[in-house]
This record gives C-alpha cells, sequence and structure tokens, in this order.
C-alpha cells in the first residue's frame, strides 16, 4: 500500500542529466509506464537540488558527472533536505569511487546507462518501493567490501564470505539484480524500508 507524492499510487519522477538528448530518452521510457508521473527536469546537480526542495519528488534519477554541482554532491544535498526522497544513480561509468560514494551517502540504486528500458523502469519502481537496487558488477563488489568487514563469530580468521552474486547470470534472466533478497542490508539512509506506507 503506497502512498506516493503524485497523484495517490503515481510515483513522481525528477529527470537529471545534463545531456538533454538523454533526459528525452529517459522521459520517453518512463512516460509510456503507467503510474510514473515525470514532474521536472535538471540539467545539473544544482538545480536538481532546486527543483526536489519545489516538487518533493518519490525518485530522482540522477547521473554523476556534470557541471557544477555533480551527482554524488547533489544527491548529499537532497538526502539531507529530503530524506524520504529516494535517489537512484544513472551513469556511463562503473567506477567504484563513484558507486559507494553515492551509496554511503544514501543513494537507493547505482546501474549503468546501458541498462535495458525494462530494467530502467523496474529500478525506478524498485527505488519508489524502497528496495536497493544495484548494477551485477557494483553488487559483486560491494559484497566483497562489506565481507571483509563481517567479524568471523568464531573469532577466527577464515575465507571471504560467499555469494551466489559471483555466479554467472542465467541465461535469460535480467542483468539487473535487486538487493531486495538481502533483508539485512541497510543502505545510510534506510532505503531498504518502505516509503510512505
Amino acid at each position: 500500500m503506497t502512498d506516493h507524492r503524485a497523484g495517490g499510487d503515481s510515483i513522481s519522477v525528477i529527470l537529471v542529466d545534463d545531456q538533454p538528448l538523454l533526459r528525452k530518452g529517459f522521459r520517453m521510457v518512463l512516460e509510456e509506464e503507467p503510474g510514473i508521473v515525470i514532474v521536472g527536469e535538471a540539467s545539473d546537480g544544482a538545480a536538481a537540488v532546486e527543483l526536489v526542495a519545489c516538487q518533493h519528488p518519490d525518485v530522482v534519477v540522477m547521473d554523476v558527472r556534470m557541471p557544477g554541482m555533480d551527482g554524488i554532491e547533489a544527491t548529499r544535498a537532497i538526502i539531507a533536505a529530503e530524506p524520504r526522497t529516494r535517489i537512484l544513480i544513472l551513469t556511463t561509468f562503473d567506477l567504484d569511487e563513484y558507486a559507494f560514494g553515492a551509496l554511503r551517502l544514501g543513494a537507493s540504486g547505482f546501474i549503468l546507462k546501458d541498462v535495458l528500458p525494462s530494467e530502467f523502469v523496474r529500478a525506478v519502481r524498485s527505488v519508489a518501493d524502497g528496495d536497493a537496487v544495484l548494477a551485477p558488477s557494483v553488487t559483486r563488489r560491494v559484497l566483497d567490501t562489506f565481507a571483509h568487514q563481517i567479524p568471523d563469530p568464531s573469532g577466527q580468521a577464515g575465507p571471504p564470505v560467499q555469494s551466489s552474486a559471483s555466479s554467472p547470470p542465467e541465461s535469460g534472466r535480467s542483468s539487473l539484480r535487486s538487493l531486495a533478497a538481502f533483508p539485512t542490508l541497510r543502505l545510510p539512509n534506510g532505503s531498504s524500508s518502505p516509503r510512505r506506507r
């Protein structure tokens, strides 16, 4: 039972990217979907922060590299001012510094721009519902990083924690993986908990 701010059950979305053609493409994909409403666009992080303050969207689809305030700093500012707004990082660059930086600041997801349209829509819906979504390559590195921080209950050193994320994707399955299967995972802004219920 969701209670999204724009239009009852609708998911309100702001698109942030410095390339107008990409924003138009994202808009076209999302506007074809029932229950998703685009409430604004911004071409840089500072404009995004101002727009979010006015529109209070459910989800912000955020680019990373933009002139002026980049997507990472914009994520920091938006989460501080609007903790219920979910940030989905959508970028060309599959780099740890961006993924981990965004997640530490409270982003709910990190996917790459080569994602299929159906997976992009699924990611938007997932973060709107309070789930965390990561590109498969980022998921593997996050698990590897956190595995080394988990103490061994026996007090003895052991092999790194293994997970099914290391296995190759099954044929015919989506390349986008949700972290909803890990209910104990909590991102910095508590994004795994349901929003606006």
